[in-house]
């Protein structure tokens, strides 16, 4: 299992910290795992999939769109 740090999770989503931090919020993201302190990370295979659930979504917009 490989974890990300913020920096990265920023670059592989496109998202500023603020976003990721706003749609965690909002149950919108997923959420990070504590490594002691104030230090965080995700599970890579949780933003990947957050990426994959992205792509569906359009995809569903662009077939009902085409209806």
């Amino acid at each position: 299992m490989k974890l990300m740090k913020v920096k990265e999770v920023m670059h592989v989503t496109s998202l500023a910290r603020p976003t990721i931090y706003k749609y965690m919020a909002k149950g919108m993201f997923p959420k990070p795992v504590s490594l002691g302190g104030r230090a965080v990370a995700w599970v890579a295979d949780e933003i990947d999939d957050w990426i994959m659930q992205c792509i569906a979504e359009r995809d569903a917009e662009e077939e009902k769109d085409e209806q």
